[in-house]
């Protein structure tokens, strides 16, 4: 039987361990002069808007994983967990790829491989919990629209990322 004050640290553990994507994502995304100068496709938003964007997904998916990880020890919920922990590395590889190492055609197959796992993810949880599914899914909607962006930067500047 779980105690409260166990309940409240094993949650603090998984929001310490949700932001540290961001915190390593944040020591390579200052996007500066090489990111300001590709051609972005129109739906591109203001650069504003991915700081409290990112920081609600993060919130709902320590939210959703923090659900899961209440649920009775399972198959599925190792499922769910390994998922969850995957798709987190994929998350927190992505900005060193595209800003740091100037790779947005890495960063997309990056980004594939995080599409496909944190929807895997959302799946696999909607077996134990049905709201934690749902508290991920703006998660996956934004990943998926994030690798609209990647992707339409790797064709609108095709000729300058060659080699």
């Amino acid at each position: 039987m779980r105690t409260r004050k166990r309940t409240l640290v094993e949650l603090a553990a998984l929001v310490g361990i949700t932001a540290l994507a961001p915190l390593l994502g944040a020591r390579s995304s200052k996007p500066g002069a090489w990111y300001r100068s590709l051609r972005k496709p129109p739906q591109t938003p203001p650069g504003w808007v991915f700081g409290p964007a990112w920081t609600l997904l993060y919130a709902l998916s320590a939210w959703s994983v923090w659900r899961v990880w209440q649920q009775p020890r399972s198959r599925t919920r190792r499922a769910a967990l390994t998922l969850w922990g995957v798709q987190h590395g994929l998350n927190a590889a992505w900005s060193p790829l595209f800003f740091a190492a100037r790779r947005p055609r890495a960063a997309l197959v990056d980004l594939g491989g995080l599409l496909g796992t944190s929807a895997a993810y959302a799946i696999v949880a909607s077996r134990i919990d049905r709201a934690a599914a749902w508290i991920i899914a703006p998660y996956v909607g934004w990943v998926a629209f994030a690798g609209t962006l990647n992707a339409g930067i790797v064709v609108l500047n095709r000729e300058r990322l060659r080699g």
